[in-house]
């Protein structure tokens, strides 16, 4: 048994989400010292925060207004992601539901320069279809301008610096989008194409630039394999190249469309590499480049500038550094940790590192993978727990996990496969499980397991196979296709049947999904062959399912039907539905439950 029960590495915060205030001399930040994440604020680096929401619910975003003492921040219910928009007066505490349509979604779409006007996207019109709305900060609900309609999934990158136009992104799946530009003094209010394309082609993470004519984005356009950051010329519709990936991702600039000051992330090899610096005014490709800052643990993100663009505050975090925020003075490179996330009293020099390593796949194909070993590995009787991740264009990065440290306190190894499909590796390793190669991801699985169970430290009848949403399916998969190799699976809000959860998602979600997938038009057959409940006879290792009540992506109907096939074949299945969540647990005493039950199912079965 570990030092440490699960409830106490739960009781590990999180400060994320920071946004400076109008003056510069406040921060709000989330963090989920209250068991869910809420907004806080602070004067000063390591002063006491003030906890500014109190509610049961997640709020998943906080925006401080550009001119008062106000914010906006979204929150949902019994995690539906049918986000509502609300106003905090920073100085009364005053809390008003601007939308207040809960069967509608509603996606924050920055608020305009002066501060009298926010954007967001909802389809509030038409659950499948998303349309832009702009709304005074004074009015509520209904008397929202809809000043475009949809005929997909939309989302907005923000305000032109005259705030008379609005920069529209379109996706059609997570490696082909558009961005158009919508005038909103225009008689007509037509979208304008910025990016004419044929085939899959990225533009994300799109910024206004100093002059509002020209956009800074990252994109793969011409073939290239990874994000590089370009500059699109307004006018003339052309990019040119300002980052060059270097056969990595550029993730995403954060700019501040006054001084042409940015920041701008790298995924190396999971890790983040950063550049900072101020661009031409004359040479909008051309840039003065300032110290890179020193921050710990490895990943950082959700850079957000003061009003001078002086400084910038932005969360980072690792394998044994929980989430923070530190402010980074932007001509020195100096940083500063502003939140003090508390550890639960359990000492950081207790968590663990992972290990970058590579396994050949059954066609040669390198799968990079984090291992993540106990302090005390006996040799060839270490157990291990294989967690895969979601997505599937997601990536396993080494972020801080408390629940990974849990289960390496208790002696598990730890390791995160990113199998082909992986996002962070370019878009052809991306693209190698598209459709009818799904199953070759499972057989990196496989290769995976092959190499842990040759591993010296780990006892190869002890590997258990973990994972959430796709990674519920690919836990599931993984149990149907190589039985032989499992001790235990746990499955998380996971997909049992293509069919039915194509069927059953979300409206505005389907096509984003049936372009990773195949269709139900066309692919049925094959959906069908690979979903985990057509070969659910051939689970030899006991299974445990795990599922949100009001999960919008992977409607519980997956869970229920898995469990029940499962057991009637005889095979030991233990089921945890909770009434009160989605797509994952949000909630501090469901995460206590959840993972003390998933504890005990592993040191029974494993």
């Amino acid at each position: 048994m570990g030092s440490y029960d699960i409830e106490r590495y739960l009781n590990v915060r999180s400060a994320y989400g920071a946004s400076f205030g109008p003056d510069g001399d406040r921060l709000s930040f989330l963090m989920n010292t209250t068991g869910t994440p809420q907004i806080w604020t602070l004067e000063n680096a390591r002063s006491w925060p003030e906890q500014r929401t109190f509610y049961d619910e997640r709020v998943t975003f906080a925006s401080w207004s550009p001119e008062r003492p106000e914010l906006i921040f979204g929150m949902d219910e019994g995690g539906n992601e049918r986000a509502q928009l609300f106003r905090l007066d920073a100085e009364t505490g005053e809390i008003e539901n601007l939308t207040a349509m809960p069967d509608a979604k509603h996606r924050w779409g920055g608020w305009s320069h002066d501060g009298e006007r926010f954007a967001f996207t909802s389809n509030r019109r038409d659950e499948s279809v998303f349309d832009v709305y702009v709304q005074e900060r004074d009015e509520r609900g209904d008397d929202a301008t809809l000043v475009c309609e949809g005929d997909g999934w939309l989302s907005l990158a923000g305000w032109s610096p005259d705030d008379s136009r609005l920069l529209v992104s379109q996706a059609y799946s997570n490696f082909d989008q558009d961005l158009y530009v919508l005038d909103l003094e225009a008689d007509e209010r037509e979208l304008e194409h910025l990016t004419p394309h044929e085939g899959d082609v990225r533009y994300q993470s799109a910024s206004w630039g100093p002059d509002g004519e020209g956009i800074y984005l990252v994109t793969d356009e011409g073939e290239a394999d990874t994000l590089y950051l370009a500059y699109l010329d307004g006018e003339r519709k052309e990019l040119e190249t300002v980052i060059d990936g270097d056969g990595w991702n550029v993730g995403g600039i954060a700019l501040d469309d006054e001084t042409g000051r940015f920041v701008c992330s790298q995924n190396v090899e999971g890790y983040t590499e950063l550049t900072v610096g101020e661009f031409d005014a004359d040479e909008p490709t051309a840039f003065e480049r300032f110290p890179q800052p020193d921050l710990p643990g490895g990943i950082s993100g959700g850079v957000s500038f003061d009003p001078d663009a002086e400084r910038f505050a932005l969360s980072t975090t690792g394998d044994a550094v929980n989430t923070n925020v530190f402010v980074v003075d932007l001509e020195s490179g100096e940083t500063e940790q502003w939140t003090s996330a508390p550890t639960a009293g359990i000492p950081p020099e207790s968590f663990d590192d992972s290990d970058l390593v590579d396994v050949e796949s059954f066609d040669g194909l390198e799968v990079p993978g984090f291992l993540t070993l106990p302090d005390t590995n006996e040799n060839g009787e270490t157990p291990v727990i294989v967690d895969i991740h979601g997505g599937p264009e997601s990536q396993r990065r080494p972020s801080f996990s408390s629940v990974k440290q849990y289960f390496l306190d208790r002696g598990y190894a730890y390791f995160e496969p990113n199998v082909r499909g992986s996002s962070g590796y370019g878009a052809e390793y991306a693209a190698l499980d598209d459709v009818e190669k799904r199953m070759d991801s499972v057989a990196d699985i496989r290769a995976c397991v092959e190499w842990l169970q040759d591993h010296p430290a780990i006892d190869p009848d002890r590997i258990a196979a973990k994972g959430g949403s796709y990674g519920g399916f690919m836990v599931l998969a993984a149990l149907t296709e190589y039985p032989d190799l499992w001790a235990a699976g746990v499955d998380v809000v996971g997909i049992a049947n293509f069919v039915t959860f194509l069927e059953n998602t979300g409206d505005w979600r389907r096509e984003l999904r049936e372009a990773e997938y195949g269709s139900l038009a066309e692919d049925r057959e094959f959906l069908e062959e690979i979903s985990p409940i057509n070969n659910v006879e051939r689970i030899e290792a006991p299974l445990f399912v795990l599922h949100g009540e009001n999960d919008p992506r992977v409607p519980v109907g997956e869970a229920e039907q898995i469990a029940e096939k499962a057991a009637e074949q005889g095979v030991p299945v233990r089921k945890l539905i909770f009434e009160d969540e989605g797509h994952g647990f949000s909630k501090l005493e469901n995460r206590i439950e959840a993972y003390s039950e998933i504890a005990d199912f592993l040191d029974e079965h494993v």
